[in-house]
């Protein structure tokens, strides 16, 4: 199992106060050294933490491949395309949400990300596609010949949290699982069983799956033994647990984790 680690909470951090530090680049090396295999960033369009500076550093320096994840706006596009990271990663983006809620729309977006998809073909840039565990937008990835899917594993982590970690049911992301104990472990089951079945539909079709969104040390394990998920990339739950274990010791323990 891969590990890529999302440094992006680096950078909201550093943006909680407008100065330098810390700075985003000095975790690339250490994520290297705690054996992990991909650095992910996400540019956003607001520029809310990873700004355009951050991604040429991080690229330029970087040891590891760098997963950039963006949205199919046409100018942010161009401007990851010209960086050239290893592989490009498509999210819906919204300016109000605290994170990505969601997988993107393949569907409605077809032609769009054709078009992407055809540009970095060309560029020998790997696209990725952050979706909701369904089989027909697992299909429609296919179609449009990425090299990768990831599967949005939010749903599985919000009622995770629902039944062991107290999460709020009133937390906006939840409000439809509003639901009593029992009806929330038969969800948990479903969302796994989504998972396991989108895994599969993917692997069969070609597809090299990543998955990601929302996971953390408690909820792993399970998604981690899904034999056709290949690579996890994981962010906010690291740099939490980096501030009482050190952000070495934090990566090396997810990894461990994961075996």
């Amino acid at each position: 199992m891969l590990l890529g680690v999302n440094i992006d909470h680096i950078a909201v951090l550093r943006e909680a106060r407008k100065i330098n530090d810390p700075d985003p680049l000095d975790a690339v090396s250490l994520v290297k050294r705690a054996g992990a295999d991909q650095i992910t960033i996400h540019l956003r369009e607001d520029r809310r933490h990873i700004n355009d500076n951050d991604a040429k550093r991080i690229i330029e320096n970087s040891g590891l491949p760098i997963n950039m994840e963006c949205s199919i706006n046409a100018e942010i596009i161009e401007k990851v395309i010209a960086l050239h990271p290893h592989r490009i990663t498509l999210v819906p983006e919204k300016r109000e949400e605290v994170t990505t809620e969601g997988g993107l729309d393949v569907i409605k977006n077809f032609e769009t990300i054709q078009a992407i998809s055809s540009k970095l073909k060309k560029e020998h840039i790997e696209l990725s596609l952050f979706i909701d565990p369904n089989l027909k937008i697992i299909e429609t990835a296919s179609k449009l010949k990425v090299e990768w899917i990831e599967l949005h594993t939010g749903l599985y982590a919000n009622i995770y949290a629902m039944l062991f970690a107290n999460l709020a049911r009133s937390s906006h992301s939840i409000k439809a699982l509003e639901v009593d104990r029992n009806s929330l472990h038969v969800k948990l089951e479903d969302a796994i069983k989504e998972l396991k079945q989108s895994a599969k539909a993917a692997h069969l079709l070609g597809l090299k799956v990543a998955a990601g969104h929302g996971l953390n040390y408690q909820n792993v394990k399970t998604v981690a033994l899904i034999e056709e998920i290949i690579e996890l990339n994981i962010g906010q739950s690291i740099i939490a647990k980096s501030i009482f274990t050190g952000f070495e010791t934090a990566v090396k323990e997810m990894i461990g984790l994961l075996k």
